[in-house]
């Protein structure tokens, strides 16, 4: 199996249009277009019957503390955890790309519903749902595809991995599922898996 973006090569910098916030100078960050980016994939196994994509960003600090604090910054030694950014399961074999702003043009307050494009597919919640949680102009269930928006004075650039994985079966899932929900549907029937990942930072000093 490979993955393929006509948006970025692996490890190379995601663009701007692609993320859900922006460097913006006066503010440090501004909101961006959040679009998803293009993705197509080739050699899926004939023993596939369904396929999942997960992207999650590895590097989000695991305590708040200094984030987008004036005068700080996140150490590079601080503990990290996974922000999943995009849950899209019972994706049909016979899928074989997904176009640029097909499941997201724009950001959209208090989240988008869990309709997908493709049909048959499920879209789980991401994590800017825990994020926006108590934020009364914000909060709600934000399913699908939410781009990069690393706070703007981490020390280190964060990495956003694309993952599809092929099933050997749809799976059953919870309404409004989430990352950990999903991985664990999918344990015992990952047949393969590939993956593409893209670069992002919204610090200065510390530029993809």
């Amino acid at each position: 199996m490979e993955l393929i973006s006509n948006n970025f090569k692996n490890n190379d910098t995601i663009p701007a249009g692609l993320a859900f916030g922006r460097p913006y100078p006066e503010n440090h960050v501004t909101l961006s277009d959040n679009r998803n980016p293009h993705l197509s994939w080739i050699n899926i196994p004939e023993a596939a019957r369904s396929l999942a994509l997960i992207c999650h960003d590895p590097d989000v600090p695991s305590k708040g503390d200094d984030v987008n604090q004036e005068g700080r910054e996140i150490p590079s030694d601080l503990p990290r955890v996974d922000f999943y950014h995009w849950l899209l399961a019972n994706i049909p074999v016979t899928t074989r790309e997904i176009s640029e702003g097909a499941f997201s043009d724009k950001i959209t307050v208090r989240g988008k519903t869990d309709t997908s494009p493709i049909e048959g597919a499920r879209q789980g919640i991401n994590n800017f749902t825990d994020w926006f949680a108590g934020d009364e102009k914000m909060e709600g269930l934000y399913h699908g595809y939410d781009g990069p928006c690393p706070p703007w004075n981490d020390s280190i650039v964060h990495h956003y991995i694309f993952t599809l994985y092929a099933l050997d079966s749809e799976l059953n899932l919870p309404e409004h599922f989430n990352g950990q929900q999903l991985l664990q549907a999918m344990e015992g029937h990952i047949i393969d898996q590939t993956n593409i990942t893209g670069v992002y930072s919204l610090n200065p000093d510390h530029p993809a």
